[in-house]
């Protein structure tokens, strides 16, 4: 996490394991320790994903009510999973960073956090994984993994194949990493000043 020009934070985060949504609420806490912060980035660029509760708790650190995601099972039973109380940053302008790496539980929070209204998503198309898979250990040791259920966005929508489509278009070429260049964030900053 980091406090950047204009009093805006910065938060990234790696993966969704056990803990991530109590790291990312004591990061966001600390930013605003402080003083009151004009904006917020949440960076989930090259985010593989994790556990599905943690991507629920870190997307209520933003939504106060509402839907988070539905998993639909194989025989089409769906179950919704809705926002927990006491989220952190409810009000703080939001723009999120997603890209083709940000794949399963980054895709469930950031479209949990766009379609809810909440915030902007910038970016790239992120992965469209979005599945649940049990794994399997085989006798030779390898392993086989089964898909089970597959998550959806607030309105339905399915994640696995399509991904979430940023409302901000914004590429970050292999030129632009090597020159040390991220237009992805600036422009996030750009943003969030009000240069929409």
């Amino acid at each position: 996490s980091d406090r950047l020009e204009g009093d805006i934070g910065y938060v990234r985060l790696t993966d969704f394991s056990r803990g991530a949504a109590g790291k990312e609420a004591e990061a966001i806490k600390t930013l605003e320790a402080d003083g009151p912060l004009t904006g917020l980035i949440f960076d989930l660029r090259d985010n593989p994903g994790g556990l599905l509760d943690e991507s629920i708790f870190v997307s209520s650190q933003f939504v106060d009510q509402g839907v988070i995601t539905i998993e639909r099972l194989k025989g089409g039973k769906e179950q919704p999973y809705e926002a927990q109380p006491g989220g952190v940053a409810l009000d703080v302008p939001l723009g999120v960073l997603v890209n083709r790496g940000s794949a399963s539980a980054s895709e469930i929070v950031a479209g949990a956090i766009q379609e809810n209204g909440r915030g902007t998503i910038l970016g790239e198309q992120t992965f469209g994984k979005g599945t649940v898979q049990i794994p399997h250990t085989l006798s030779d040791g390898s392993e086989l993994r089964v898909t089970i259920a597959e998550w959806l966005t607030p309105s339905g929508k399915q994640i696995k194949g399509e991904g979430i489509v940023p409302d901000v278009y914004v590429e970050r070429t292999q030129e632009d990493f090597v020159d040390g260049l991220d237009p992805q964030l600036d422009r996030a900053i750009e943003y969030l000043q009000g240069n929409n």
